[in-house]
């Protein structure tokens, strides 16, 4: 899949959703009105399937797959939801 040079030339986002537990869900897309559209119809991630609606809290700006999953990464592995937010917040859009 990443072979495909389209591929590489997406632009991504990097994304926060609050579940209705009150969790936080990151994920990384090309098209990020039809991943919310996929989480809240319970297509999306498996992590959010009966924890929806999800509603979204932020999302990057544009950038290349291998920023977004290095910060995907860096996002999942943070303490908090506060510190997910504020490492998200870096990269919004000016």
């Amino acid at each position: 899949m990443t072979d495909n040079p389209d591929y590489r030339k997406k632009q991504w986002v990097v994304y926060l959703v609050r579940c209705t537990d009150n969790s936080l869900y990151c994920g990384i897309t090309n098209d990020l009105t039809n991943r919310i559209r996929a989480h809240n119809t319970g297509t999306g991630a498996k992590y959010t399937r009966g924890r929806g609606p999800v509603e979204l809290v932020c999302a990057t700006r544009p950038m290349s797959h291998f920023e977004a999953a290095r910060l995907e990464c860096q996002v999942k592995t943070a303490v908090d939801q506060q510190h997910k937010i504020n490492l998200i917040n870096q990269y919004e859009v000016q």
